[in-house]
């Protein structure tokens, strides 16, 4: 899979809070406690950011979109000065699981991203389409709202601005790529420095040197925290056992896994997994990482 689509995987518009918004100045929208994501794409005139303390405030043009994680401090409202009416698109989307969050930990808190090839056409889509009434509009709905994110996410990962984790630029690296490519497509495979070094290409000790330093920690560390993220939503998104989750992430018995797994998460696969149920847990809050 590439490392762009994991990342977004588990981040979807399902019936998501979708809505337009028509701010007469001095009117302005702030930020509230909703959504770990929204989009807000301006669809006529030029809206204003103002994002928390010492940040600067700028502007929103149609094909721009503002990307808020969480309840980052912000303002948006016209230009300063400005009495003409702005009308927006907000988008709230859901984030699931543990590889999703990923994303949520490379975006800053509040972010404008310069209009991409065809984002500006979807989000005249996505107007036309909240205006009218056809059957399956919600569906149609999500999967466009999925579109503009994607196409959002692209553009900015593309501009120079853009800081991807290290992991994500180490793709492209000609030795290390390779490496990390193996680890993702089969973590359940027994992999060792060996192993890998022979998937790049390279020397053991050229390998671990060149991905210490451009993934930022090594080769069989990563490895373990990627199971250990895939293992999170294994655990959360199906009824498999522990002892069959174990497995689909590299482990030969659950005693082993569960030990790994607490290690990273600090507490048990069991215990995690209850947490995580629809009902949740009482400890959650509690525990679980943010």
């Amino acid at each position: 899979m590439d490392p762009f689509d994991e990342l977004l995987r588990g981040i979807r518009a399902d019936g998501t809070a979708f809505r337009r918004a028509d701010l007469s100045p001095p009117e302005a929208v702030r930020a509230t406690d909703g959504a770990p994501l929204t989009l807000y794409a301006p669809l006529r005139g030029e809206a204003w950011v103002s994002p928390g303390a010492g940040e600067e405030p700028g502007p929103v043009r149609v094909g721009d979109a503002l990307l808020v994680r969480g309840a980052a401090p912000f303002t948006l409202s016209g230009p300063p000065g400005s009495t003409e009416p702005v009308a927006l698109l907000v988008a709230a989307y859901h984030v699931r699981g543990r590889v999703a969050k990923r994303l949520l930990d490379v975006l800053r808190p509040v972010l404008v991203v310069p209009g991409g090839d065809g984002c500006a056409e979807l989000v005249g889509a996505l107007d036309t389409q909240l205006a009218a009434c056809p059957p399956g509009r919600q569906v149609v709905l999500d999967r466009l709202l999925d579109w503009l994110l994607v196409c959002t996410l692209r553009a900015w990962f593309d501009g120079p601005g853009a800081l991807p984790p290290g992991w994500v630029r180490a793709m492209g690296d000609e030795a290390i790529g390779p490496a990390l490519r193996a680890m993702h497509a089969a973590p359940e495979r027994p992999w060792t420095l060996a192993a890998l070094a022979r998937e790049a290409g390279v020397s053991r000790t050229t390998l671990a040197s060149r991905f210490t330093r451009l993934v930022g920690e090594p080769p069989l560390t990563y490895l373990t925290d990627w199971r250990m993220t895939l293992a999170a939503d294994l655990l959360t998104e199906s009824a498999a056992t522990v002892g069959a989750v174990a497995r689909q992430v590299g482990y030969a018995d659950a005693f082993g896994f569960s030990a790994a797994f607490k290690r990273v998460h600090g507490v048990s696969p069991s215990e995690y997994r209850a947490c995580h149920e629809p009902e949740g847990g009482r400890l959650c809050t509690e525990w679980a990482p943010a």
